[in-house]
């Protein structure tokens, strides 16, 4: 079943903020519907908050069972049995005449026949149980098979930048940079098959040179191409990731867009979602580019720029202008 909350805040993103602390869930588990842009007003004069609609999903109530219905024989009340008549006589009968005890003559004791010896020990054996014959022995517990470690995955090996090379140029500015930054990562750039080139960042502590959702990884690796590509011809273009980062955003990216694509589809509505940068939008649009039914597009300005993935059953209609 699905349920909905309205807010309000001095942006969207405070609006947002608020909808989910009120309803202690995460982003991911909501869906975001724009009301009302914030305005900011003249002087102070006719300023208005954003006004947004948050609807999440909860499970369906069952309905209570039926109390059992009464039957007509529990509904009637029990009679009360009629008391006895306090006047009526009591008859008391007589007392029965004791019986004459008589004692019999103690009967003979007769000799037991006594069995040969030889049927003895047989009679042990026919009234011990056949089970009792084989001592059976405990069984000890078999020790539980221990599964074998998975091995630890093998360092990657980074072949050394040759002296002038495009690599060299890269490291080098890097380096500098996270020096700055205070942090021991060590670069390393290997060109890739596409002629752009990647820089992993190896080393300790890498969270904070890879920032809220990527932030400050995305600002060394926008500095890292105005730097290396300043006063050259041909410009190249550079990838800078930390532990896998931009491939475990992109699989979370594409499970988000199918997951919104699905409720579009279920309740034929558009939701927005949140503000993304240039590649992670990119990364929507490719994932629902065939999903049927489903279309995307982009609204609003830097840094606030959204994907709005809207219900188009007749999205891959062509009409003709007669």
């Amino acid at each position: 079943m699905e349920k909905f909350i309205t807010a309000t805040g001095k942006s969207i993103d405070l609006a947002i903020a608020a909808a989910l602390e009120q309803l202690g869930m995460d982003r991911d588990s909501v869906s975001v519907e724009v009301l009302e842009n914030p305005k900011t007003g003249f002087l102070g004069f006719g300023a208005q908050p954003a006004k947004i609609k948050v609807t999440y999903e909860v499970p369906d109530e069952q309905p209570a069972a039926p109390a059992p219905a009464l039957s007509s024989a529990s509904r009637s009340k029990p009679k009360k049995a009629a008391p006895a008549s306090e006047n009526a006589p009591k008859v008391i009968a007589p007392a029965a005449a004791p019986a004459p005890r008589v004692i019999a003559p103690a009967a003979p004791a007769q000799p037991k026949p006594q069995q040969p010896k030889q049927d003895a020990p047989r009679a042990q054996k026919e009234d011990k149980p056949r089970g009792d014959r084989r001592e059976r022995k405990p069984q000890q517990a078999k020790p539980a098979e221990k599964k074998p470690a998975p091995a630890p995955a093998e360092p990657k090996v980074y072949a050394p930048a040759q002296p002038g090379s495009v690599e060299a140029t890269i490291e080098l500015f890097v380096k500098g940079l996270l020096e700055h930054m205070g942090s021991d990562a060590v670069p390393h750039a290997v060109k890739s098959e596409d002629e752009s080139y990647m820089v992993d960042l190896v080393g300790d502590n890498l969270g904070i040179l890879i920032g809220r959702r990527g932030e400050t990884l995305d600002a060394i690796q926008h500095l890292t191409n105005y730097a290396v590509n300043r006063g050259q011809n041909k410009r190249v273009r550079i990838n800078v990731d930390a532990e896998n980062y931009r491939r475990k955003r992109e699989e979370s990216l594409q499970r988000l867009a199918q997951k919104v694509a699905g409720k579009v589809v279920k309740y034929r509505r558009n939701i927005t979602l949140e503000p993304m940068n240039a590649y992670e939008r990119h990364v929507i649009h490719a994932a629902l580019q065939e999903y049927p039914d489903v279309t995307t597009y982009s609204t609003g300005t830097e840094p606030n720029r959204r994907i709005v993935v809207a219900y188009s059953r007749y999205k891959n209609t062509e009409f003709e202008e007669k």
